[in-house]
Formats: structure tokens, sequence, C-alpha cells
């Protein structure tokens, strides 16, 4: 690999860092290696947003190779959502750039006494003032530092808007075309080390070991362009599941409380691409092109208001942020999605966690813990648009009632005496596939390493698509069995885990044997399949260990009350998730301890982490 760039903003000190070989080939890169890397200065007595804490953005050993998805990178840190693990993972074309600029990472400590952004510029940066810059909007800040840097060419620039600048606990990083590192607060840490941004440009080319991997990567490419999974995404973009989720009962609507919503169908991906589908946009050198542009009717609304000017075509919502500001709070107003969309952008907010404190905001109004006097007069009533739009624009700004949305669904039912109530795991909010309608996703919640998480493992899609890999070891079982799947599970999150490493998209449908041939071309090793799936196995098991320093217990491992009831209409009517016997067969499959839920000291071994010894099991 190529050396990571580090630099200390208290300091003003910059230098580069050359990573073990041996780590390299033990963990990839990216998430993986950073759990590594970041192992020794994640603590539980050091805060997430103190100047000490670790900020590290990684790229994989593909990213930037023009390969099949692989123009992503990581960003890492210990999460002040969650206390746990953090982690991030975006696309576009910002991680590409900083491999041609000589670097495979950012690692950034320390505080600048004043707001300050890094410039890259081919194995050489300097910290720029960016005082000029608190304060704006994403789209402003890259705009105003492309102009700024414009006599250089073209670079990437990764920012921060006012959510992070804030240090709301789930604020993002955003790069590009309105990628995000959303989850996990990556952007809270970015703020509390007054960094405002990082602009990259790089002339270099990205290494690769062996000359056949151009050849490889190409028909790679042109297999993942003619595959059905990738016509019906870059057709319908990450909605193209919506119509079949909410027919199973996967998709949640008002809260996860009901199991219908007859405006659903009216937000799927066919929906948008009848109505305001304007076009398509892709990745760094990705055939996928799920992005969505569309066109919306005239109107005047608080976005122009607060950002000026808007552009007529703009980035359409992914099925996430459909889900959260539709049927999650009984909306099927596509525009106003997308304006919805839109705005988290701009102020840097994730789209998930945001609209998931907003639908407890709304249940907690309805069942009467929060009343008028507590929102400034507000009436929370399902459907209310207006109200939604006001609440926005009232949490970036800590003002009124969003003061409290600003802090989270965890932290927001605590405040009103409803914490069970909170769709949540280890303080991280619950993304929009539900596991009464798919059960393997109950598993993917309560056991992944950064909390509540689909990019862990997307388990949906086996449960619900079939979607296995057999040459992995995995077997098909049905959307509502149980403990049954429980290793099928592990070895998913295992697979997920490399993709995280490599950084491959989860919508490449890319053959394991392909991935195989792709990485032993670009690293120069000899892995077998067995071997990248132990790669994925240390590094889900180091997590878990990395979790159980920062206070991870066995009692962590469950689901929310709400996920735990049934539901009494819909696809997934009537079904309860029998999350004890599948977490007891996990357990096993892991071969972690069933009481503590760590590894043991077995396992550790077998794996090459003996080296970690606390809350091992003898």
């Amino acid at each position: 690999m190529q050396p990571i760039l580090t630099v200390n903003l208290t300091a003003r000190e910059i230098d580069t860092f050359h990573i073990p070989p041996g780590w390299v080939r033990d963990y990839l890169g990216a998430s993986s290696l950073a759990a590594r890397l970041l192992y020794d200065y994640i603590s539980h007595d050091l805060d997430s947003l103190s100047p000490e804490s670790p900020l590290l953005f990684l790229t994989g050993p593909l990213t930037g190779t023009s390969g099949p998805a692989v123009g992503r990178f990581v960003v890492c840190a210990r999460s002040p959502a969650t206390g746990l693990w953090g982690e991030s993972n975006c696309g576009g074309f910002w991680g590409p750039e900083l491999r041609k600029a000589g670097f495979d990472g950012l690692w950034v400590t320390g505080k600048s006494d004043q707001p300050v952004y890094l410039w890259i510029n081919d194995q050489q940066a300097e910290v720029r003032d960016a005082v000029h810059l608190w304060g704006l909007e994403t789209t402003q800040t890259q705009a105003a530092i492309i102009q700024e840097l414009e006599e250089h060419g073209k670079h990437r620039v990764a920012v921060i808007g006012p959510a992070g600048e804030s240090q709301i606990p789930y604020a993002a990083i955003l790069t590009d075309h309105g990628r995000a590192a959303g989850r996990t607060g990556m952007g809270a840490v970015m703020g509390s080390k007054n960094l405002k941004a990082v602009a990259v440009r790089g002339g270099g080319s990205i290494p690769v070991a062996s000359d056949v991997y151009s050849k490889l990567r190409s028909e790679a490419n042109r297999v993942l362009r003619d595959d059905n999974f990738t016509r019906a995404t870059r057709e319908l973009g990450t909605a193209a599941v919506a119509d079949y989720a909410d027919y199973l009962g996967e998709m949640p609507k008002k809260y996860f409380s009901a199991g219908v919503f007859n405006g659903a169908d009216k937000v799927s991906g066919p929906s948008m691409a009848e109505t305001i589908l304007a076009g398509v946009s892709a990745c760094h050198a990705c055939v996928v092109a799920c992005g969505r542009v569309v066109v919306l009717p005239t109107e005047t609304s608080e976005v122009s208001e607060n950002f000026g000017s808007l552009p007529r075509k703009r980035k359409g919502p992914e099925y996430e942020t459909i889900v959260g500001f539709g049927p999650n709070l009984l909306i099927d107003d596509l525009a106003f999605i997308t304006r919805m969309g839109e705005l988290c952008d701009r102020y840097g907010m994730d789209t998930i966690s945001f609209s998931n404190t907003l639908g407890l905001a709304f249940t907690l109004f309805e069942r009467g813990f929060v009343s008028k006097t507590d929102t400034g007069g507000l009436v929370l009533e399902w459907g209310n648009k207006s109200v939604v739009e006001a609440l926005v624009h009232q949490t970036v700004k800590g003002e009124g009632f969003g003061a409290y949305l600003a802090e989270g669904a965890l932290a927001l039912g605590r405040r009103f005496g409803a914490e069970e109530l909170a769709v949540q795991v280890n303080g991280l909010e619950v993304a929009y596939h539900d596991p009464r309608g798919a059960s393997g996703m109950a598993l993917t919640y309560a056991t992944s390493p950064r909390g509540a998480c689909h990019n862990q493992s997307d388990y949906f899609l086996a449960d619900i698509y079939g979607m296995v890999e057999d040459r992995l070891g995995m077997e098909f079982y049905q959307r509502h069995d149980g403990a049954e799947k429980a290793v099928n599970v592990a070895i998913h999150q295992d697979w997920r885990t490399v993709f995280n490493a490599l950084v491959m998209c989860y919508f490449a449908n890319v053959s394991p044997g392909t991935i195989l041939d792709l990485v032993n071309a670009a690293t120069g090793e000899d892995y077998s399949l067995e071997d990248l799936l132990r790669v994925g196995e240390r590094a889900w098991n180091l997590k878990r260990m990395i979790n159980r320093r920062l206070g991870l217990a066995r009692t962590n491992d469950t689901l929310p009350k709400l996920l735990r009831e049934p539901y009494a209409d819909g696809g997934a009517q009537g079904y309860v998730i029998p999350l004890e016997e599948m977490l007891e067969a996990y357990y096993q499959a892991r071969g972690w301890d069933p009481v503590t839920g760590m590894p043991t000291s077995q396992k550790l071994n077998e794996l090459g982490l003996d080296w970690v010894e606390e809350g091992v099991t003898r």
C-alpha cells in the first residue's frame, strides 16, 4: 500500500505512516485495516469528540482501479452517536483522487484553534484557513473551495455542513454529487477538530500488482453491466426494491408500527421513473449507475429561501431517504421527499438517523409523551409536511424542539421517559429494512459492530430475493426462518466485511470467484476464497473486541421493543422474531462464548488475534 498521510491539527504537523505489510495481507484495507490501525488509539476513556481522538480516512486495494463499483473509501473513528466502533462508507470520486495523489489514507488528530481545510496535491499537503467557509452548507463549501483552487486543476472535496460544525451525533461527510459518509457521526468528529473540508488532487497512477488486472476488471464490468440486478438498479435506483419490500412487510411504515400504508406505491422506484426522473449518475467508473437525477415541479420553498437559487436538475433520493421521509412519516409526495433529502445533504445530516428520530417524535406526540408545549406549538401529526420541513431547520440550528431531535432517537426517548420506543440498537437508529419482513436482519442489526446497520450485511437480499452464495457455504432459507439461518448470516457478514475492506459497493453483484481473481491480481497475493472469508471474519472479531473495550456486553445484542411486536396487518402480519434462539445459534456459529457473547481465546487464536486479550473467555 501507499503511505497514509498523517496530520496533527493542534501542532500543524504533517507526516506519513507506512503500514506494516503483514497487516495489509491480514486485513486488506479500508474499514478492516482501519480497525487494526486504530486498535491502540481508541479507548473507553477517550471521548470521540476530544482532540486526541483519531479520524481515519482509508481506501482499499481496488479503490479507483476502474474495477466493478470500487470508487469508494471509508471514514472510521469512535462514534459520537454510539460510543462504539464507527465507520462510514462513501462513493463518488474522492477516494480514487486520494490514491492518485499518492496516499491510501488520511489520519487526522488534534484540533485546530480555528476552522481550516486540508489541501492535498500530488504527495504534498497543507493546512489552509477556512474561517470564511464556516457556516456554509456542503454544496456552497465545495463550490467555494473549487473556485479557490481552480488554478491547480480538477480536484475533489469532502466537506461537512452546519450539522458537523455543531457536532450533531449523526452528522455526515459529503462529497461530489451528494455522496455521503452518512452513518455513525463521522461528520461530528470532523467538526470537533475544526476541519471543514479535505480537498484532493492527484495526477499519479493507481498501483496494481499485475498487468492482467486490467483485462480482469474489464470482463467483470461487462458481466456486471448485463446482470439483471444491475439493470433493475440502473433503471429504478436503490428504490427498485421498494414495491416488493412493501408487499412483504419489509418496508416499515409509521415508525415501524404499521404494516400497511396505501401511499407506499407512490414513492417507489418505478413511481420515480414515471414522474420526476431525468437521468442517472454514477460513482467513479461504475457501470451500475444507481444515482438518480430528478426534476421537480417549480415551487417556492424553504430550500430556495435558505440556499438561494437551486439547479433544475438535482440528486434524487435513495431507498432509505424515500422510506424515511415517506412511509415512515406517512408521506407519499416524492417531490417533498426529494427536497428533504436535499436539505439533509446540504446541512450535512444522515437522512436515516434524522428521519428515524423524527418518526419517534411523531410517535411520542401521538402517544402523549410530547405535547405542544414541548414542540413550541407544532402539531406533530403524521403526514404533516410543513412540520417536517420546519423541524429539519430547527434541528440543525439547535432551536426549539429541534434541539432535542439533534440528540438522536435514544436520547430523545430518554428525555421524555419513553426510551423503549426508540427504534435503535446501541444508539444507532435502525435503517428501513424491517426484520419482521426478513428475519435475517434481526441478527444483522443486533450484532453489527456499529449498531443497527444494513451496511455490515444486507441480508434482506438473501431473505427476499434468494441472493445467497453457495460457493461460500451459504444455503437458501425462507424469509421467516429463524435460528437455522444463523450460520448463513455469519458468513454473509464476513463476506460483506471483505467488500468493506476492498472497498466494493454492495450493488456490485459480482461472483466470489471473480472478486478473488481481482484481489489477487491487484495485490499480488495468492488468496483462496477461504482466505478472503477469514480476512472478513478476522476483522469482524477484532471490531467486536474493540467494542468490548468500549463497553459492549452480551446484553447489547438485542432489538428495540417495536421490532419485537407483531404487525396486525401487511406482509409480515403476526410474525414474531425468535431473537434469543437466533442469537444462541449465532454465537455457536461464530465460536463465541454464549454467556458473554464474546470471541473465545480459541477463536482469537484461530484468527491470529491472540494479541487481543481483554474480555477473552478461556
